[in-house]
């Protein structure tokens, strides 16, 4: 398979240290065409001062890789860059650091963090080490290639250190996390990080004696959607821009009473409202033949960016197997989609106008970017054009 139909899904979360407001652990993700680069950088002790000294750590290490500089480079500007902890004497902070190019060639930088994990085919890899000197530290080098498919996780020391004095000995341990991570069958990265921190969240008592964040990465299935929302502004582009969209790939959505009436009718097609659910807080969804989910717009949109947000706050508080017609976006969105591109035409509904219409509502535009920027937050890929502006003699 190609390397460009397969998605890099990341997500990431952390646990603070019992009665501290920071974290003392910090994940930098950075995203171009070229490569992706993760940092998880964890300072010294906790609160304030290890805040400063892991962002500070994960700024420059991304910062300093955006312009191609050496590993060497990188570590010794750390090392003399940080603040000395008058305490302690050093300025110290660990970290594991990340590079994929687009042809999925991967390196990986440890300094002092819990060991990576890999697992592949369901079984746990340990691709071959190199110890380099830099600045005096040793810093552990891997370099492989990734497959689709491929999980890894990154983990501060809080994650194996978890349960240490109440429910375990000697913490988690890194070959018990390694196990339970190698039996995951989750879809997505959040769901893989936030099992991990569920876990640790429980070894601890829900009173974390240590800043813990976990990193995951899957290798997946470049999944597009395609959503049509709102009728175009000019109804003379109706017929070319459906002609487009059913052209296009993927699993495809509409959005939309009036969206979901021009396709019907430039394709010969039916709505057909699906009476077998009612939930009063959602307008009801609808089927046409060759679209995945049809639902009304505004509304919709908003709840779904609501259960989004809620979801990313605490996973365990939604239920993604209702089936009215903001769950199932969402579920479609999630679960079955990589990247979602919304088709978005400016025509006004005058329905949106009417004066017990919330006004919010007749700023679909802004519906749709709190939708894309809760989607990001998710680690899904969302982006908009305008129907308007589409060169239609080409798909």
């Amino acid at each position: 398979m190609s390397h460009e139909n397969l998605f890099l899904d990341i997500a990431h979360h952390s646990l603070n240290k019992r009665s501290e407001t920071l974290c003392g652990d910090k994940v930098q993700v950075f995203k171009s065409e070229d490569r992706t680069m993760i940092v998880l950088a964890d300072g010294l002790g906790s609160g304030v001062k290890a805040n400063i000294l892991a962002t500070l750590t994960s700024q420059i290490v991304i910062s300093m890789l955006k312009m191609h500089a050496g590993i060497h480079d990188v570590v010794d500007t750390v090392m003399h860059t940080l603040p000395v902890c008058k305490l302690r004497g050093i300025a110290y902070s660990t970290f594991t650091i990340v590079e994929i190019d687009r042809e999925l060639n991967c390196q990986i930088y440890e300094y002092d963090n819990p060991a990576f994990i890999l697992v592949r085919g369901g079984e746990l890899k340990q691709p071959l080490k190199q110890v380099q000197s830099v600045s005096g530290k040793d810093v552990l080098v891997s370099r492989f290639k990734m497959q689709e498919g491929d999980q890894l996780c990154l983990c501060s020391d809080g994650v194996v250190h978890a349960g240490v004095g109440t429910y375990l000995s000697f913490g988690w341990e890194w070959d018990n996390v390694a196990k339970f991570v190698k039996n995951l069958d989750e879809i997505t990265a959040f769901e893989v990080c936030h099992k991990l921190i569920d876990i640790c969240r429980s070894l601890y008592d829900g009173c974390p004696d240590d800043d813990t964040t976990v990193v995951a990465l899957k290798v997946r299935r470049r999944q597009n959607l395609q959503v049509f929302t709102g009728p175009p502004a000019n109804p003379a582009l109706d017929e070319p821009f459906v002609a487009f969209f059913e052209r296009l790939g993927g699993r495809k959505m509409i959005s939309g009473g009036t969206a979901a009436q021009i396709y019907a009718r430039c394709t010969g097609q039916k709505v057909k409202a699906d009476l077998s659910y009612a939930d009063a807080s959602v307008p009801m969804t609808a089927s046409i033949q060759g679209m995945d989910l049809v639902t009304e717009g505004v509304i919709t949109m908003s709840k779904c960016t609501e259960l989004l947000r809620q979801y990313k706050r605490n996973h365990r508080s939604v239920d993604l197997t209702l089936k009215d017609g903001a769950t199932r976006m969402m579920r479609l969105f999630l679960m079955e989609s990589t990247c979602v591109n919304f088709w978005f035409g400016k025509a006004v509904n005058s329905a949106h106008q009417t004066p017990d219409f919330p006004v919010s509502l007749s700023r679909k535009i802004d519906i749709v970017t709190d939708l894309m920027e809760a989607l990001r937050a998710l680690g899904v890929d969302a982006g908009i054009r305008y129907i308007s502006e589409i060169k239609y003699e080409r798909v």
